[in-house]
């Protein structure tokens, strides 16, 4: 049984499950399929998905009619007569409109297809704009980023700094002087399409997990103006009760001692790593080595944070998402030689430390990674 398979039928245990649910289910399955391997015969997919052949028949067929599936000539031959057809996703059918709200001055939106290719892209300056005046310059993005789609539009996906709910409502963004803002709703009102709504950091996991070399458990650590982190398990963010998981900038790192934070206390991880403060120090060494000494601090500093985390969850997976300059070379290794120090060899072998894929894209790809999954099941 598939993982998405399984988790159906673990939700299902206790209540009879509708004839309408089961076929919405089977549908995701076989599209699932697909969105991983294209050129899959029937048979192929009734393997994949566990699903009998007439089953299988009757769903490509509906998805042929619906424009979400194409079939592309001869398949793989398994036994004797001809060839089974080969089948594919067809990702030039529907678009999603995916937007990024920086932790600069930008909101930045892209068309994309079902394979995750940039159909159009447009940044807008927000010129300070918060409040009311920045979710109706995000409104007027969205409605132009739609306007120009190739295909029919799926659905919208948002990545917003702040603390954001599982109705779309983001409760806190000191950025945009946001409070308890219905964004889904209010784009939904403005579009009628889905809308999905996503803190940048947990949008940036996802991100990194439908397009970068990861298919399990991730932890994502974000390195900028502060440090956060997103951490995902058997594919789904980790939120906290409050939705405030991930804030690991003001765990102390260095009790008693070291650079003091702008929280007020001394020796919080972000007050020894981000970017503006690790720069800073790194420019005022008298030379190279004391500069490499001092990405290397930074980079034990932070094993010492991820430590407890890698083994008290099983991860595997650490990505870093920051500037290269700050974060490849001795900092990576400083970080990695803490880390092994302080978990089990078990835990630390089959570790894999790195800076994360197409980095600059992360949150886009994440938001429109969203809408896959709530419209079409696609992960």
């Amino acid at each position: 049984m598939t993982t998405s398979a399984a988790s159906a039928s673990t939700r299902s245990r206790g209540r009879r499950i509708r004839p309408e649910d089961a076929r919405s289910n089977n549908r995701r399955l076989v599209l699932q399929a697909l969105y991983r391997q294209d050129g899959l015969s029937r048979a192929d997919l009734a393997r994949a998905t566990g699903l009998s052949q007439v089953t299988i028949s009757d769903l490509v067929g509906d998805l042929v009619q619906d424009d979400l599936v194409v079939e592309r000539g001869a398949g793989r031959r398994s036994g004797p007569g001809a060839p089974s057809r080969a089948l594919a996703l067809a990702r030039s059918a529907r678009n999603v409109v995916a937007v990024s709200i920086s932790s600069g001055d930008t909101f930045e939106g892209v068309v994309v297809d079902l394979a995750g290719a940039v159909l159009v892209r447009e940044v807008v300056e927000r010129r300070g704009a918060t409040g009311d005046e920045a979710v109706a310059l995000l409104g007027d993005l969205v409605e132009r980023l739609v306007a120009r789609a190739e295909a029919p539009v799926l659905g919208v996906g948002v990545s917003t700094p702040g603390i954001v709910d599982g109705a779309g409502v983001v409760r806190e963004s000191s950025h945009l002087a946001w409070t308890d803002v219905a964004l889904r709703d209010i784009l939904h009102e403005r579009t009628s399409l889905p809308i999905a709504v996503a803190n940048g950091l947990n949008a940036a996991g996802i991100g990194e997990l439908s397009h970068g070399q990861v298919d399990h458990d991730l932890l994502l650590v974000r390195i900028g103006a502060g440090v956060g982190a997103a951490a995902i398990i058997d594919g789904s963010v980790v939120h906290g009760r409050n939705w405030t998981a991930g804030e690991l900038g003001h765990v102390v790192v260095t009790e008693g001692s070291g650079p003091v934070c702008a929280c007020g206390r001394t020796g919080c991880l972000e007050a020894w790593i981000s970017v503006p403060k690790l720069e800073a120090r790194v420019a005022a060494a008298p030379d190279a080595d004391a500069a490499a000494d001092r990405r290397r601090e930074a980079g034990r500093c932070l094993g010492i944070a991820l430590a407890p985390l890698i083994a008290t969850l099983g991860l595997t997976d650490v990505v870093l998402s920051g500037p290269a300059a700050l974060l490849d070379g001795v900092l990576i290794d400083a970080a990695r030689e803490a880390i092994g120090a302080r978990v089990l060899p078990i835990v630390f072998d089959d570790l894999i430390l790195r800076r994360a894929e197409g980095d600059g894209d992360l949150r886009l790809r994440g938001a429109a990674a969203l809408v896959l999954s709530e419209t079409l099941g696609l992960t």
